[in-house]
């Protein structure tokens, strides 16, 4: 285990491998701590310079069975051995993990596209969506994110994602998510009784054509900040949808495989779309990613209209078979949620102390600390997020940083933590913040 220890960061070789990436590597790369990672073994980081990190990022949320897992490595390297591309040939890989999915997926899945990318899957939801509706309208929500290709980020919720690049795909049609916390309409909840949901009658009768086809949503919003929606919220949206006639497609990409402490965030609910995106931690570092929805829709598809050059290759279709087994095994689902409620228990204790910390919210081990001026205004503090999470990684605790105005941490570490490693970080949390609040 760590100690509290100053870290110089960067080090002196991540210093030096740091300006050869600004020679060779374009800004556009996401902005995080200067700190060149060598290695890692479950929760635990070892950067060039020998420095040693608590992981809390699980790579945006990617590495929920731990990073090197054993089981998942020893599968990987077993497939690497026999096969690793045969393009949209099938394999044993392949079949058994569409098959697993559609198992442990709602009743009405019963089929799988596998792909590489969370983007490529929510492109391939759209552009199903559309085709089988026969209409072009989408409908989505302020503050998400979907991806960075042109489908995705036309029905993406903040300017952050779509900023100068031209004109969009038309038919994305915005409406406010269920964001108590900074709610657009100035309401409480429950006394409000969803009235988002009830507005948005309202939003499709003055701002579509009346073309509309599909819904695409978060379980929760996580570039936005890590917003939750008010518990009913998600299942009054599917409700919603099914009166309209339009065809659900939830976005797991990154709330699925434990990370609320359900495999599926889905299953909080028993929410049943009609297509779910999958992504990040279905291989948990290999690059995986998957549309799963139902038979009549994809069967709007002629034979080879949707492929992909890596989709469901044999590499990454091994991996994904260990992570479900790893995931079962260990019970990482379980102790996401166990683990969860005792960081957030925690970490609400620094909303209490401290008047920067405007709110703290989460659902398993995935959780946003939003920090703003003061409590009453809740204006963001941007600058403040930052100095936190750079104090943080100095003293050995690794973050990120999301939200439309860039004042959340993220909280989000691989599924496999142990209530002591959670302390350790909740440790180093309230040394940081009595630093910043002193300075």
């Amino acid at each position: 285990m760590i100690k509290l220890a100053e870290r110089r960061i960067p080090g002196p070789r991540s210093v030096e491998l740091l300006q050869t990436a600004r020679e060779y590597e374009p800004p556009s790369m996401a902005d995080q701590i200067p700190v060149v990672w060598d290695h890692a073994e479950g929760v635990w980081i070892t950067d060039v310079d020998g420095n040693i990190y608590l992981d809390f990022t699980s790579g945006v949320l990617v590495t929920n069975v731990g990073h090197s897992n054993p089981e998942h490595v020893a599968a990987i390297e077993k497939q690497a051995h026999r096969l690793l591309n045969c393009y949209s040939f099938p394999t044993p890989e392949r079949i058994n993990l569409s098959k697993k999915l559609v198992e442990l997926l709602p009743e009405n899945i019963d089929r799988i596209f596998l792909l590489t990318t969370g983007a490529e899957a929510t492109e391939a939801a759209i552009r199903i969506a559309k085709r089988y509706s026969g209409k072009h309208e989408i409908l989505a929500f302020y503050g998400a994110f979907h991806g960075r290709t042109y489908g995705p980020m036309s029905v993406s919720g903040s300017t952050n994602t779509r900023r100068k690049f031209g004109p969009q795909l038309p038919g994305g049609v915005m409406a406010p998510y269920g964001n108590c916390y900074r709610c657009i309409y100035g309401k409480t909840f429950p006394e409000c009784d969803y009235y988002c949901i009830k507005a948005l009658d309202r939003i499709i009768e003055s701002s579509t054509t009346g073309d509309m086809g599909a819904v695409i949503v978060e379980p929760y919003q996580g570039t936005a900040g890590f917003v939750f929606p008010p518990k009913g919220w998600l299942k009054e949206l599917e409700k919603w949808a099914a009166r309209r006639g339009l065809i659900l497609i939830v976005d797991e990409v990154q709330s699925s495989f434990g990370r609320t402490g359900k495999l599926f965030a889905i299953e909080w609910e028993q929410i049943k779309p009609q297509m779910i995106c999958l992504g990040k931690g279905i291989g948990s570092g290999v690059p995986t990613s998957a549309l799963a929805g139902e038979s009549k829709i994809f069967e709007s598809m002629l034979p080879g209209e949707m492929s992909s050059t890596t989709g469901g290759n044999p590499l990454s279709s091994a991996a994904a078979l260990a992570v479900i087994d790893i995931m079962k095994k260990e019970d990482l689902p379980e102790n996401s949620r166990i683990q969860g409620e005792h960081l957030l228990s925690r970490l609400t204790a620094l909303w209490k102390k401290f008047e920067f910390v405007g709110d703290v919210r989460g659902m398993g081990l995935v959780i946003g600390i939003e920090i703003v001026k003061d409590k009453k205004s809740r204006n963001p503090d941007p600058a403040l997020c930052k100095k936190i999470i750079r104090r943080c990684a100095e003293l050995g605790l690794m973050l990120g940083r999301v939200g439309i105005y860039g004042n959340v941490i993220r909280v989000a570490p691989p599924l496999v933590i142990k209530q002591e490693e959670c302390d350790i970080a909740v440790e180093i949390f309230s040394t940081a913040m009595d630093e910043v609040s002193r300075s």
